[in-house]
């Protein structure tokens, strides 16, 4: 039967924004970490290594999120493992992170200028040294802004998570709709929970990339 929409349905869907946050928190993390590796693989001396991370960015890349979400939801079944429509999400999530947030990354350690990696080279720095105290932090600092942008299109697409089960902001306006049949009240309420999680990140991404021209300028 359909109801009316009330200030009980708009809760329920408030309180889906902190499994759509909990979801992006797990993987911008697990991207950061994986993304860290495919970084360091693509500029690694060794071709096989590069070879590989070049291969992971371009089948994540190349490939729609949906379905690396069907793949790695359904990946579960046949590996005897609970189909969990979390673990899938965040797998999958984890995954795309990954591949994109390692390709920012790579590009911002081969801007350090070559001169910092031969001076410590001269210094005898080992590589991991180089990395860890050179090139890395002066890298981090160029990859700030595009990485809080990324991490805006994260956000959003943790909403495809709603078409395998998992009960977050998108999938809990899908519910409130089928009750109540107000597509428009419902779903704008949605995107303007998105636009706040979102905006903030954005406007943050900017001045940083602001900063970021400011400073070369100068």
């Amino acid at each position: 039967m359909i109801r009316e929409f009330s200030s009980a349905d708009i809760l329920f869907i408030v309180s889906a924004v902190r499994w759509t946050l909990i979801l992006s928190v797990i993987a911008f993390l697990g991207g950061a970490i994986g993304g860290l590796a495919v970084a360091l693989a693509r500029t690694a001396q060794g071709r096989l290594r590069r070879r590989i991370a070049a291969g992971f960015i371009q089948v994540f890349q190349g490939t729609p999120l949906l379905m690396q979400l069907f793949l790695v939801y359904f990946g579960l079944a046949v590996l005897g493992l609970p189909i969990d429509p979390l673990l899938a999400a965040a797998v999958a999530l984890t995954l795309h992170a990954s591949a994109y947030l390692g390709e920012i990354w790579r590009g911002a350690i081969e801007a350090v200028p070559p001169g910092q990696t031969e001076a410590a080279v001269a210094l005898s720095l080992s590589y991991r040294d180089r990395m860890r105290h050179v090139v890395l932090p002066q890298a981090m600092r160029l990859a700030t802004a595009p990485t809080v942008g990324f991490l805006v299109q994260l956000i959003k697409g943790t909403s495809l998570a709603s078409i395998i089960g998992f009960t977050e902001l998108t999938r809990a306006g899908q519910i409130i709709n089928n009750a109540t049949f107000k597509p428009f009240l419902v779903f704008g309420t949605v995107a303007a929970l998105y636009f706040v999680l979102c905006w903030p990140l954005s406007l943050l991404a900017r001045h940083m990339e602001a900063r970021m021209r400011l400073a070369i300028t100068r």
